[in-house]
């Protein structure tokens, strides 16, 4: 699918983060777009964005994806406006960050409604209006975390694994009725956004990425490449294709790793501010948009994304040769001990 002028897109989680900066992208084609989030005044800002980045149209829907009923009117609205909807980016999340002893029953709950229901609400209000037409994208912002969970987001990285089974399960089922309707994932790694000032946390330090940071834009373009080439999923970066293929390979090793890696790989030095308000059950105001505070950090390319574009098979078999390569060594760092 080209996009361009006549395309018409839906981006959850649309006001910041990644979600912005995907709209950003759709924009920059010329597309239309519906922008839905939470923060109304965020979302403002970022149709007025999206406006100036040479989008056609765009309208901000005030939208908790958590909720099928918001989610169906929000579908509804976005094509009596823009137009019969092409593209849905389902991309909204929240999660927190602490162990699963100090995360309390409706905490769980919440992440799960968000991060993998509103997946699934905005799946069915995009094939609701694909199927008669019998064509369209839906794309799941997914993570590496969806194949290799880590320590401290339990309910995040099992929201993301359970957006993988329903992805996988609703494709043979699209498969099975002959559908021209593409349904991809996309695999981030890292990211700098703003979710690290608002994520609910119950550790001492100020959250931060684990891993190689990449900026949003990174991601935001292999969704774009996903939705015009089909793909089925995407790996983005050559560190979630590691994470990914380390799981298949080694579980075992890559559990102790993070272990002792990703608690305080979490966790700046600096401690949290007294007054820090959490996105996990209301929005937090403020001008953010797709960036977050590690800038200087994070990386605006990604060449593996960039050959995984033109040589699919490169990136998974270059990462599964490599974490094969580091079990091997492993293994025989441990027989040589023994």
């Amino acid at each position: 699918m080209k996009i361009g002028p006549d395309t018409v897109a839906v981006v959850t989680g649309a006001s910041a983060g990644v979600g912005r900066a995907i709209a950003q992208e759709f924009a920059r084609r010329g597309a239309s777009v519906a922008l839905l989030a939470r923060e109304p005044q965020r979302l403002e800002q970022a149709r007025a964005e999206m406006l100036r980045l040479g989008a056609r149209q765009a309208i901000a829907i005030a939208c908790d994806v958590a909720h099928e009923d918001q989610v169906e009117a929000a579908a509804d609205r976005a094509e009596r406006e823009l137009g019969p909807i092409d593209v849905w980016i389902n991309n909204a999340m929240v999660t927190i960050v602490a162990p699963v002893k100090q995360i309390e029953p409706e905490e769980f709950r919440r992440v799960t409604e968000v991060s993998y229901h509103g997946t699934v609400w905005g799946s069915l209000a995009a094939l609701k209006r694909m199927r008669p037409r019998n064509r369209g994208s839906i794309v799941q912002v997914g993570s590496a975390l969806a194949y290799r969970s880590i320590p401290l987001q339990a309910p995040y990285c099992g929201a993301k694994h359970a957006v993988r089974g329903f992805t996988e399960s609703l494709r043979t089922e699209l498969i099975y009725e002959n559908s021209a309707i593409h349904l991809g994932m996309v695999e981030l790694p890292a990211v700098n956004t703003p979710q690290f000032e608002w994520c609910r946390t119950r550790m001492s330090g100020h959250p931060k990425p684990l891993g190689t940071i990449y900026q949003p834009e990174v991601p935001a373009r292999a969704v774009l490449q996903t939705v015009e080439t089909g793909r089925r999923e995407t790996y983005v970066a050559f560190s979630s294709a590691m994470a990914i293929w380390g799981d298949k390979l080694a579980p075992g090793l890559m559990d102790h790793y993070l272990a002792h890696k990703a608690y305080d790989g979490q966790q700046m030095d600096e401690p949290l501010a007294a007054d820090r308000k959490d996105n996990l059950f209301d929005p937090v105001p403020g001008d953010f948009s797709a960036h977050g505070r590690f800038d200087a950090e994070a990386s605006p390319h990604s060449t593996s994304q960039r050959m995984n574009l033109h040589l699919p098979w490169l990136l998974p078999c270059a990462a599964g040769l490599l974490a094969l390569t580091l079990v091997a060594a492993g293994t025989a760092a441990g027989v040589r001990r023994r």
